[in-house]
């Protein structure tokens, strides 16, 4: 989706999610920042970079500004069931269809369900879900 994401990921270390979460937001937030700085055809590079500027002064937690005043909060959950992880990657490959971006799920070039649908997505080392019902 243009203004925000799902992310569903697996640590195979031991570690607190929240700390996984806070590294992956501080590590896309510097790479967006810098994105931004270095894309001299950005028209919107200094109204976005205040925004960053902005929102870190005003908020001592890690969060992420995408175009606008769009700010993503992460809401995180665990997965305990197959089942339910099942449903939340339907959920997520479905986003597109269902805000009418695309006909077909695997047609939406950020999403996983290219890979899904046997190709290579942009993302390299896709894990595939597989649920035996």
């Amino acid at each position: 989706m243009s203004n925000h994401m799902h992310l569903i990921f697996r640590s195979i270390k031991v570690v607190k999610p929240e700390l996984l979460l806070g590294d992956f937001k501080r590590f896309t937030s510097k790479t967006i920042v810098k994105a931004i700085q270095e894309n001299y055809k950005e028209s919107r590079k200094e109204f976005l970079l205040e925004k960053f500027k902005m929102y870190q002064t005003n908020h001592q937690t890690s969060r992420i500004i995408c175009s606008g005043d769009i700010i993503i909060t992460p809401y995180s959950k665990k997965l305990r069931s197959n089942k339910v992880i099942k449903e939340k990657i339907d959920y997520i490959h479905n986003n597109p269809v269902k805000a009418g971006l695309v006909y077909k799920a695997e047609d939406y070039v950020y999403s996983s369900t290219t890979d899904y649908a046997g190709e290579e997505g942009l993302i390299k080392n896709i894990l595939i879900f597989e649920y035996y019902g």
